[in-house]
Formats: C-alpha cells, structure tokens, sequence
C-alpha cells in the first residue's frame, strides 16, 4: 500500500516505522521544518554565546514505557546511552520526600515509603493503604472521580507533596479536575509493572534525536519518503483512494495535534460515502472540543563560582542530582527542577518546568528566579529561554471523551489525544501510532 501519515510526531513516526517494516510505501509529510512535533529540539544560545540544543519542553519517560523503548532500539538508538535512568524520586531541596530502591515490586514501594524523609508515619501507612486499596480494586474506580475525590482520605502531607506532583506531571492537569481513573492506570504501569517500570528515565540527548530524527534515518535507508516544511491543505477520498494535496495514496494517517485533524477530516467530509459521513462530523466535534493545557519551561543558567575558589575537583552540578521536586505556590509556579548538567549539558544549565502554566513568558521567568533563591537558595540565575507549549496536552479530565482511531475507510488519526488508557505522553502517543499500523495492517 501507499499511505501518507500527516505529521511527524512521535506518533506519526512510529506509525510510519511500523508501516514500513511490514513493506508498505510510506510518505510522512510534516508542516514544520523540524521533526518531532511537541517532543523536539530546539536550537538555543546558552550562557556563553555558543549554539546548544535544548528542548521544546523537558521530558521525562519512565521504565514502563515498553513500547517508546522497545521501538527507539528497534531505528537504532542506544537507549541506556541516550537515556539516564533513575529511581523513582520525588525529592525536595531539604531532601525530604520519597525515593524508591532498586527492587522488584512491591517492596520497592514498600521500602521506600517507610524511608520516605519527612513524612510521618500516618502519612506512609495511608499512602500504603491506598495503594493497596486501589490493587485490590483493580485500579479501577468511578470514572467520573476527580484524583482529589479518589485521594480525599490521604493526608495534607500526602497531598502536597506526592499525590499533586505525581498528578500534575503525568496527566498536566491539577488533581481537583484530573481523571482519577487515568491517574490509577498510570500508578499501575509505573508502580506495579515489573522491575524497573517506575525508573524515571531522563534523555541525555535532544528529543528530536532521542526518536523523531533518527526513525527518519531509518526511513530513508528503507525506501520511506520523509517531507519537512509542507502543510497538507486538501484532502479528498476518490474511488481510486484518497488524494492529499493531489497526490494518491491508500490509505492516510492523521498523526497532527487533535484540531489540525479536525481541519483535515471537515474538508474531507464531503467527499465521503453519506453513511461515512455523519461519523467523520461526530470524530472532528470530539476532537475539536478537547480542551488544552500548557506547560512552560525555563532555561536558566546558574552562576559559575568565582574562579579564586573552582577547584579542578569541583563538581560540574549545581543540584547534587539530576532533578528536584519544588514546592510550588503563589509566584513560584515552578513544581520541578533538572539539572542539565547530568545530560549533558554545560555547567549550570537548569531547567524549570511549570506544568498546566497560565502564565506569560515574562512574568513566569521573573517567578522562577525568584522561586530558585527562595527554595534552592541560588542567587543570580539567568533565563536564557523560555518555551511556553501553549498546546502541551488535553485536559485529562474524568469521563473525558476521546476520538477514536479510525476515521473512516481508508482514513485513521494517531497521537495522545486519540482514545486510550493513558493521558497525553510519549508512550500515549507511540501505542497510538503502532496501534492505527496494526489496525491498517489487519485491513
């Protein structure tokens, strides 16, 4: 088959990696001169007014995400070259906070939530009862539950300090409107999947090498056609197939953001057999009424120690680890912290992540200096470059209603926000992409 997948995203490119593998034509044409979509590089100047290569938004995977790393090995990438890996840690700058062990669930849970440094003793014995509450459920509940309703019974500690953080970076949505039921299959997959599967996995190289750019390589070297910088304007089903900007293929696969999508399937709608086409209009009012959150990331450069006291010794960190968890409040929006250093950054290149941001660029550098000399006690920091993704991720909300996959013959979408168990990351968006393959591949 000929099929062109519109996009060049994470889940783009897995589709047309696994299209390809089965020995299909694949074109992937992308609207932007870069690949990855809201997981790319970023070319930047850092401190000293050389290039560096940063990210559109910093990124963490973790162990469980099987299917991301199973297929960046299989277009060639050294993943524990590329990738840090690291216990589960939610850490503060005080050092109090939970940080699990190497060991097989669940003692790793077990272990480290009696180790947990700060936190009370009514504190670990809820937590421990809730999780195995939850277990025993299934990690399963109403879907119509908020994370808030689901912890209503945990600790204030709990609360502030584990449950929000967790919630806010895996599903970027506050845990007063998040889906509960999302959140239980997250804690499920990361805490209770095996050995390893609630590692934090931190990229020592760009996202748009980590995965988009290499499958790209690996596309090419196959026969794939891989077109940057071409926004696909029409798109038609003709009794020959379907036509996207006049040119045939086979089939298509929508792997844009959700309303660029929906763009696409309107103005394919008319085109469309009449019992198709109520369906294609039920797909793009789905897709259209999601709503998004944003999250915002700044770069910063920490000062260097005078030169009369740098030691040869000294160490090129700034944190002492890679990340820290903050504690964010009024103006100090802020809830992590890495240290770019340990992936290899220069020295004292920080990143601050602003998960579900509502803020400016301006105002939210000026909040996190500030935040930095209140809670890491660091005066003097730099912004060098704030990204703000206006459209990060759809709002995880309870009973939220996705789009599903297929389109209509011959047509399907892949990415985040497409209907499945996990909110918008990576590994949502690589299961959709090899999910729609499967599907196109079964006929």
């Amino acid at each position: 088959m000929r099929v062109a997948v519109v996009g060049a995203g994470w889940a783009g490119m897995a589709a047309a990696v696994a299209l390809t593998e089965a020995g299909h034509h694949i074109t992937v044409i992308e609207a932007a001169r870069t690949l990855g979509g809201r997981a790319r590089g970023l070319n930047a100047t850092g401190a000293d007014g050389q290039p560096i290569v940063l990210d559109n938004g910093q990124h963490i995977l973790i162990g469980a995400y099987t299917d991301s790393l199973k297929l960046m090995q299989r277009v060639g990438v050294d993943v524990p070259k590329a990738l840090l890996r690291m216990p589960l840690t939610l850490t503060y700058a005080d050092r109090s906070g939970l940080e699990l062990p190497n060991l097989p669930p669940p003692w790793d849970a077990l272990v480290g939530v009696a180790r947990a440094r700060g936190w009370h003793w009514e504190d670990k014995l809820a937590l421990l009862r809730a999780c195995a509450g939850w277990q025993l459920q299934g990690f399963h509940c109403d879907a119509r539950l908020s994370v808030a309703q689901l912890c209503s019974r945990l600790t204030p500690r709990l609360l502030q300090e584990f449950i929000e953080p967790l919630c806010v970076s895996a599903l970027n949505t506050p845990a007063e409107e998040a889906s509960a039921q999302v959140f239980l299959r997250v804690l499920r997959d990361s805490l209770f999947s095996g050995r390893g599967g609630s590692n934090l996995l931190l990229p020592r190289t760009d996202l748009g090498t980590l995965f988009p750019e290499t499958a790209a390589r690996w596309l090419k070297d196959r026969g794939a056609v891989v077109q940057t910088g071409q926004r696909v304007m029409q798109l038609a089903r003709t009794a020959a197939g379907w036509e996207v900007d006049t040119i045939r293929f086979d089939s298509v696969v929508l792997a844009t953001h959700s309303t660029e999508a929906a763009r696409l399937v309107h103005a394919a709608q008319c085109s469309l057999p009449p019992q198709e086409q109520a369906a294609a209009a039920t797909w793009s009012d789905t897709a259209q009424a999601l709503r998004f959150t944003a999250i915002g990331t700044v770069y910063a450069q920490a000062p260097a120690l005078p030169a009369p006291i740098r030691t040869a010794q000294e160490s090129p960190h700034t944190l002492g680890r890679a990340m820290l968890a903050l504690r964010p409040g009024p103006e100090q929006p802020a809830q992590f912290v890495f240290d770019r250093s340990y992936l290899g950054g220069p020295p004292g290149l920080l990143a601050f992540v602003v998960s579900a941001s509502e803020q400016g660029r301006a105002i939210l550098e000026d909040q996190v200096v500030r935040q930095a000399q209140a809670q890491l006690g660091l005066e003097g920091l730099q912004p060098l470059q704030t990204v703000v993704e206006k459209r990060a991720t759809f709002a995880c909300t309870p009973d939220l209603q996705r789009p599903g996959s297929r389109v209509a013959s011959g047509l399907w979408a892949a990415g985040d926000y497409i209907d499945g168990p996990y909110p918008a990351t990576l590994e949502g968006a690589v299961k959709s992409g090899l999910g729609v393959a499967q599907q196109l591949l079964a006929g």
